[in-house]
């Protein structure tokens, strides 16, 4: 449907939708440019606060997966006429206070009547022109590094299965809460080639996106893979989410398995996440030092020259 979607020829669009990247990042200057994303949902938690928490982290991550600082915010929101005004309040004050934490501030939004809760904000972050992290400059040679374990989406899942431990639970929530700020501050002194975050269309579905975008092939360790507590035990028992079938379906075809993989494994890879992780591609030396100095980060494949599937797993 984008493809169909006429472009406009503007030299100060940095990124556009052209090469499907976290953020469009617009030039003012030549100091300074305007990193724009928006991102909203329905809940996926009961607590309202924590809702609120989880959906500002998860529209923050776009500024920070293009390298900027998000300075605003924007709230979206669509809530039943007759909703509970006290949980409303919490969505607002969770939210508020997740972006407060960010170092950014909400400045405005708007609202609609709607029978389903929906929440996010339009976020408007900063960068230097010369230093924007995009997902289509991986180079060959360098080392694929994430930032975050997997499994948010089959533990929601799970959860609504009723087959979810608190423990796990709780596991899963503190991933989504965790900005990606600490991250991208760690890898500021790199040299960033690519990078983009594992969101809804799952690792291999954000891998694809940066292998087409860098005209490389993309070569992941299965067993390098880190999962949440749960999140493979509850693969195999059937919690599935609908995502997840759609991720594969998306990015299955540009996939290469050279060898077997355990079939809940599979499904983790393409397990569609909420605020996930930074998929970072470096050159090696600069990889080892940030996974010395960010102790959350993993090596988890490396960027070789372009072959006819873009996803090579081993």
């Amino acid at each position: 449907m984008l493809s169909a979607i006429p472009r406009v020829t503007n030299n100060n669009v940095l990124v556009g939708f052209d090469t499907s990247d976290d953020a469009g990042v617009y030039r003012l200057t030549a100091e300074c440019a305007l990193v724009q994303t928006v991102d909203f949902f329905t809940p996926l938690v009961d607590d309202p606060f924590t809702f609120g928490a989880i959906a500002a982290a998860d529209a923050l991550r776009d500024v920070v997966a293009m390298g900027g600082v998000p300075v605003t915010a924007l709230s979206i929101l669509a809530y039943p006429g007759k909703g509970d005004l006290g949980d409303l309040e919490m969505i607002l004050r969770g939210g508020a206070a997740k972006v407060n934490e960010a170092g950014c501030v909400v400045i405005g939004g708007h609202s609609i009547t709607d029978d389903e809760i929906k929440f996010g904000y339009a976020v408007t972050g900063t960068v230097h022109p010369d230093r924007v992290w995009t997902n289509a400059g991986a180079q060959e040679g360098d080392t694929l590094v994430f930032t975050k374990r997997i499994g948010t989406g089959i533990i929601a899942t799970a959860l609504k299965r009723g087959i979810a431990s608190d423990a796990d639970v709780q596991a899963s929530i503190g991933s989504m809460l965790t900005l990606n700020r600490s991250a991208r501050d760690a890898a500021a002194d790199c040299n960033v080639h690519g990078c983009t975050d594992v969101t809804g269309f799952g690792l291999l579905g954000h891998a694809r996106e940066m292998a087409l975008g860098s005209g490389k092939t993309l070569e992941i360790r299965a067993d390098a893979i880190q999962f949440l507590p749960g999140a493979l035990e509850y693969a195999r028992q059937g919690a599935i989410p609908g995502g997840l079938k759609n991720n594969r379906d998306f990015a299955g075809p540009c996939v290469e398995f050279t060898r077997e993989v355990a079939p809940e494994l599979q499904d983790l890879l393409y397990d569609p996440q909420t605020s996930g992780g930074l998929l970072i591609s470096m050159p090696a030396l600069d990889a080892e030092r940030f996974i010395n100095g960010f102790t959350s980060a993993y090596s988890v494949g490396r960027i070789l020259p372009n072959s006819s599937k873009p996803i090579r797993i081993v």
